[in-house]
């Protein structure tokens, strides 16, 4: 009973610092995303910013490059409520260069970096800018898309010049670093769109998401104080800074507190140490994936040398979670969940492993979250014999589910720039006529004390003889397996067999033993979850946040006709993994070879 009513006061009370951390954001106050940046730039002027390699910004650096840009975009004519695109990889003046924008209300949008061809001219299409802010570094990708841009757009070249472009560095170099009168900004309230941000595009092209200025400024404060962030941190960030994990919820972990960020300008697994130790970091933002990655690196000599007290992130699975913690001396882990554009935030500081945060049953009210009923086999959500929703029970896998609200900044869910790609999230009546909620597209569960554990995505679990298979259980196992560094699974169809089979793509540092890998399988999953198709991959698609692309895979299926890399399949008469040639598929096509 003690333990127990320790952990509830551990528990509540790093809850109500982070309520209390966000307490005074108000959707009808006209306290913006740039007075949140200005307000810390006036607290923390001296203090060191960002640090990129051997260069370091203050928070005055910060404000005086910011101005620069506003000021020159407002010799540009532009106004509030335009938008700017910005095609940049990480660098120290990342955040600076959108804050510039969001000083004088203009919108910027924040390109995926390692977006190129028609993936990025949808991008640059959709985010409605009238000039674009482009790398050098980036000129490749963007001479690759620009045939495809069908918008009228200005480009200019940032950081060094590039033929045929007018220097933007120049050009903001011409204007006097003044403070944008808050004048500019009148009128507009907390609820507006401040950003634009890019879904990962793991299903099909990016949609573009409205990031509010509440949101905005939700992120930025959230997760420091769940930390007990200070000036002396330094969050190392690798994460992209476009995507709201790095770019708002790591970034503001450190800027909110007047600690530092250390720009780096992507992840290296190989540099990741070094690069800890060298520049002291306190604390660095995560995926899953890049857990994993590093993980599965040997042994460096730097790895247990560092200071880093506090990671936080997102998509932390139990099978890598305890293993990281331990072989790099990570004392505290934050994992926590949500989307860049939904509606649901979950936190977890204290409890389990493999945890995506808690809602006890005693303070449910101050929460919108609830899982309902997935079908796997339809993609609906099965209704009772009233027309609602089918709550799922404790430990039963459903769907997350959140309900849209206007009286909480924190319930609101703004949508996509289109109305069809809003309306595939909202689900209305519920559990009552008139109610809407936002779709997670996560299948989750929720044990008797209220943490909840991301299972998978809506789509990527399958159905398999009659039951129920979640990818990233299986992967979980895969990754397990000496020498594998990722594992991508999905369901494919067969012809004569209900649901989908079970197929994962694996990288692995050589090739697997296939008979012991075989064995792992049998040994950790029920026969209904062991993959019946292996592909050996050189490397897996993955979204620039380490998400898994499966879109291909899946419509590749496991015809060796539409793949170059080897592929298995587990022979039922043998228990043996054996290759799949052109005369087996069209043996497993026919019903001839039974699977």
């Amino acid at each position: 009973m003690g333990f127990s009513l320790k952990r509830e006061i551990h528990f509540i009370s790093g809850l109500m610092r982070m309520l209390r951390a966000v307490k005074t954001v108000d959707a009808e106050s006209n306290h913006l995303l740039a007075d949140e940046l200005e307000m810390r730039i006036d607290s923390f002027g001296p203090n060191i910013a960002f640090i990129e390699d051997d260069r370091q910004w203050t928070y005055d650096d910060v404000e005086t490059y910011a101005n620069r840009v506003a000021q020159w975009a407002l010799a540009q004519g532009l106004k509030p409520n335009d938008t700017v695109a910005i095609f940049v990889r990480n660098r120290l003046e990342y955040v600076a260069l959108w804050l510039g924008f969001s000083k004088i209300a203009v919108i910027p949008a924040l390109l995926n970096f390692q977006l190129s061809g028609s993936a990025l001219a949808h991008c640059v299409n959709i985010s409605d800018a009238s000039h674009l802010i482009l790398d050098h570094e980036m000129e490749e990708q963007w001479n690759a898309a620009k045939d495809s841009v069908t918008t009228d757009v200005k480009v200019w070249a940032a950081f060094a010049e590039i033929d045929g472009y007018e220097s933007f560095d120049a050009a903001i170099s011409n204007h006097v670093p003044s403070r944008p009168s808050k004048e500019i900004r009148a009128g507009l309230k907390a609820a507006g769109q401040a950003m634009k941000m890019f879904t990962s595009g793991t299903t099909g092209l990016p949609k573009a998401a409205k990031v509010t200025h509440v949101r905005a400024q939700n992120y930025l404060r959230g997760l420091g104080t769940g930390a007990r962030a200070s000036a002396k941190d330094r969050m190392l960030m690798v994460l992209p800074m476009y995507h709201a994990t790095g770019g708002l919820v790591g970034v503001g972990a450190a800027l909110t507190y007047g600690g530092a960020v250390i720009v780096q300008p992507k992840f290296s697994a190989t540099k990741f140490w070094d690069e800890a130790v060298r520049h002291n970091a306190t604390m660095f933002t995560y995926v899953g994936e890049l857990c994993r990655f590093l993980l599965s690196t040997p042994p460096h000599p730097l790895e247990r040398e560092h200071k880093i007290s506090w990671i936080m992130g997102n998509g932390l699975r139990p099978d890598v979670w305890e293993g990281f913690v331990a072989r790099f001396n990570i004392p505290h882990v934050i994992e926590f969940y949500g989307a860049t554009e939904g509606n649901v935030s979950l936190i977890n500081v204290d409890g389990p492993v493999g945890a995506v945060g808690r809602v006890p049953s005693y303070l449910s009210w101050k929460f919108n979250i609830d899982i309902i009923r997935y079908d796997v086999e339809t993609g609906l959500n099965p209704r009772g014999s009233d027309g609602f929703c089918l709550k799922a029970d404790h430990n039963e896998i459903g769907e997350m589910i959140g309900e849209i609200r206007t009286d909480d900044p924190r319930f609101r869910f703004e949508g996509y720039e289109t109305e069809e790609a809003t309306n595939k999230k909202v689900l209305k009546d519920v559990f009552k006529k008139g109610d809407r909620w936002f779709r997670t597209g996560d299948l989750m569960k929720r044990d008797e004390n209220g943490y909840f554990f991301f299972m998978d995505r809506v789509g990527d679990t399958y159905r398999w003889k009659a039951e129920n298979v979640a990818t990233g259980e299986v992967a979980a196992v895969l990754s397990k397996f000496t020498g594998v560094t990722q594992a991508n699974v999905y369901g494919v169809d067969v012809p004569g067999y209900d649901g989908r089979a079970g197929m994962a793509s694996i990288v692995s540092e050589t090739p697997p033993d296939l008979t012991a890998l075989k064995m792992l399988i049998n040994t950790e999953l029920p026969h209904y979850a062991r993959p019946v198709f292996l592909r050996l991959s050189n490397e897996s698609d993955t979204t620039s946040t380490f998400k898994f692309k499966k879109t291909n895979l899946v419509k590749a299926g496991f015809n060796p006709a539409n793949i170059s890399e080897p592929i298995f399949f587990a022979n039922p008469v043998t228990d043996a993994f054996e290759p799949v040639s052109a005369d087996i598929y069209a043996q497993i096509i026919k019903g001839d070879v039974r699977l």
